[in-house]
């Protein structure tokens, strides 16, 4: 965190994956972001950040969108801009979907996952999806603004077993 008063500000997620083998369906995996209002802070998103876009407001950008994990570095890539965001929000939850085109993949069945969230230079946390191998769908991070206005990380990786689509309109929701 840049300090424990003015919370987090500009926040990079990045994930990598290798490629699938040889003669295998693609494994394509997207990273996804949800915003959320006040007056529904756990109800449907208000909009979502997905498949090489950005925000309306320009404060959540996805700035690299892989669908093989072929290349060096991060295959996907995302900027959240949390200073700037309206205050009318209140939450972003980021999650990672697989995309299921070549059948059912899971996280186990991709090879060297990573999902790493910093601000800077400072790593705040980071995941290889192994307690969620079985999930198709994953959130990652949950930032919450506070009362007095400073954004928090509340980081822990969930798994669902749904489709990208259906996964973006149940990441959010409160979960038992």
């Amino acid at each position: 965190m840049s300090s424990l008063s003015k919370g987090l500000d500009k926040v990079e997620v990045t994930l990598k994956w290798d490629p699938s083998p040889m003669g295998a369906p693609t494994h394509d995996l997207d990273l996804v972001a949800a915003t959320y209002t006040g007056a529904d802070p756990y109800g449907d998103p208000a909009y979502l950040v997905h498949f090489d876009s950005r925000s309306p407001d320009g404060t959540i950008t996805l700035n690299r969108d892989s669908r093989t994990g072929q290349g060096f570095g991060p295959d996907e890539a995302m900027t959240l801009e949390l200073e700037r965001l309206s205050p009318d929000y209140v939450r972003v939850v980021v999650g990672v979907a697989i995309q299921q085109g070549g059948g059912r993949i899971t996280f186990g069945d991709v090879v060297n996952t990573l999902v790493e969230i910093a601000e800077g230079y400072d790593k705040l946390a980071e995941d290889d999806f192994a307690g969620v191998a079985g999930a198709t769908a994953a959130t990652v991070a949950e930032f919450v603004r506070t009362e007095g206005g400073a954004w928090e990380l509340h980081d822990g990786v969930t798994g669902f077993d749904a489709e990208p689509e259906s996964f973006a309109q149940e990441m959010g929701r409160r979960q038992p």
